[in-house]
């Protein structure tokens, strides 16, 4: 398996903390990933993560 780039989201704290949303981009899809808990990956698509996206911001 190919080695994964994740990147955190701009919203976790600073460092190296450990409660960051982590993204990457992989062939036709996105991973998902807590910082704190990186062996559990959520994979989705861009349409996926865009309509969670808009839920969240819903609610």
């Amino acid at each position: 398996m190919r080695d994964i780039t994740w990147q955190k989201s701009s919203f976790s704290s600073g460092g190296d903390a450990a409660n960051c949303l982590e993204i990457a981009a992989t062939q036709g899809a996105l991973r998902l990933r807590e910082s704190d808990e990186p062996g559990t990956v959520i994979e989705t698509t861009g349409t996926g993560l865009a309509a969670l996206i808009r839920h969240l911001r819903h609610r």
